[in-house]
């Protein structure tokens, strides 16, 4: 039977991150999902984790990989997304740790015509280097500390109250507000995708084409946001700030322009 929910994992070398994923994934409360990892050229250490957690959790694992050639994220993702077995897609980087309702919220809340928007915990360089597998085994990275909301009153974290999950509808529209869609967290059925032909592989570099290009193209042909906002927990891991190239700015400036929904260097070439 095809599972309910596709989970895209995108990754480069990510290989200490991917392991804490693959734990975070065997203490889900939704399990009926399959997992694709999306591989913009890493390494053999991702693809022996892979190896690994196949032998160890239950769920199917999917491993897709490219040489690597410079940023090509997109392309990978429009891999994954033809690899895909189930309807329903959700999308994260290979340096967020999803929360135990993560996967549940988010087929939860699916809606046609709809792309679901998720959000995620900040945390700096200290919390980072303290995560272990025991941590996610148990949960107890889910909670925080004293150390956690000193981080957060000095900067060194940020967004703490993302990771503080409402499931009261009341309540939740009190804290909902729109927003834009980050490509570590979100979801959608995967003919909505198909509509706009995936992912514009033109991209050469990340901060738009993998999230705010195709929200935008989603959103031409009638696809809009959905907040999730404190809903379907997720925990980034500290690196540096990437830099947004010039190239991708005017790239989607030029899209912005044309209005055209569908790229022409996606799931397909268009003419």
């Amino acid at each position: 039977m095809k599972p309910s929910i596709t989970l895209v994992i995108a990754v480069y070398n990510t290989v200490d991150a991917l392991r804490y994923i693959f734990v975070a994934l065997s203490r889900q409360s939704f399990r009926d999902f399959e997992v694709i990892i999306a591989d913009d050229g890493s390494g053999y250490g991702i693809a022996a984790v892979v190896n690994d957690a196949k032998q160890r959790y239950s769920f199917t694992i999917k491993h897709l990989w490219h040489a690597d050639k410079g940023w090509r994220k997109n392309t990978m993702l429009n891999y994954a997304i033809h690899a895909s077995s189930s309807e329903y897609l959700v999308f994260i980087d290979g340096d967020c740790i999803p929360a135990e309702h993560f996967l549940e919220d988010h087929y939860t809340h699916r809606e046609h015509g709809k792309v679901l928007l998720g959000r995620r915990v900040e945390h700096g360089k200290r919390w980072a280097e303290s995560l272990t597998m025991d941590k996610i085994t148990t949960g107890v990275f889910e909670r925080y500390s004293i150390t956690d909301l000193l981080d957060a009153l000095s900067g060194a974290s940020a967004r703490l109250e993302h990771g503080i999950r409402i499931t009261n509808p009341f309540l939740r529209s009190l804290t909902e507000k729109s927003s834009g869609m980050l490509g570590s967290n979100f979801s959608t059925f995967r003919d909505h995708l198909i509509a706009v032909n995936g992912f514009d592989e033109l991209y050469t570099g990340p901060g738009f084409g993998e999230d705010t290009d195709i929200f935008y193209r989603l959103n031409l042909i009638g696809v809009s946001g959905k907040s999730l906002r404190n809903l379907a927990v997720q925990y980034h891991l500290w690196h540096p700030l990437t830099r947004v190239s010039d190239k991708n700015r005017l790239r989607f400036e030029q899209m912005m322009v044309s209005k055209t929904s569908k790229c022409k260097n996606g799931l397909v070439r268009l003419r």
